[in-house]
């Protein structure tokens, strides 16, 4: 199972997530925004993770050991996920990642300024519903 999880309240975050929904290849990717039950769980299994305020890819295999990538990395494997084109992104692989980090970080400082901030989570459609965690 992969979860990805995003700031519910950040106008560009829930782009991405719709941009993820409608291009997802066989709909299986579950979503959860960083303010929900799903979250807080990871985030007591995995205290390292608290501070974190970016995008978090958590793929958990079938032995349920979960990985965790966060900022760059966690696009790079949303892209790999997707496949084509957008797998086109992982060249981005031989960047070091603290330079990738840095241009993500950057860009996440200024994400509310440039997209906007929600007071509340947007509710997913009903037919969406399913995918999404608490």
């Amino acid at each position: 199972m992969q979860v990805l999880l995003y700031d519910g309240l950040c106008g560009f975050c829930d782009q991405a997530v719709q941009f993820v929904l409608s291009h997802d290849p066989d709909g299986s990717m579950k979503f959860s925004p960083l303010q929900g039950e799903f979250a807080a769980g990871i985030f007591q299994q995995r205290t390292e993770l608290q501070s974190v305020d970016s995008l978090i890819l958590v793929q958990t295999s079938d032995v349920g050991h979960p990985q965790v990538h966060v900022r760059s990395a966690a696009v790079l494997e949303v892209a790999r996920y997707l496949g084509w084109p957008w797998k086109g992104v992982l060249a981005l692989y031989v960047v070091p990642r603290a330079v990738r980090d840095w241009g993500y970080d950057l860009f996440a400082r200024n994400r509310h300024r440039w997209f906007g901030r929600y007071d509340a989570c947007p509710l997913p459609s009903p037919e969406q519903r399913a995918r999404f965690l608490a």
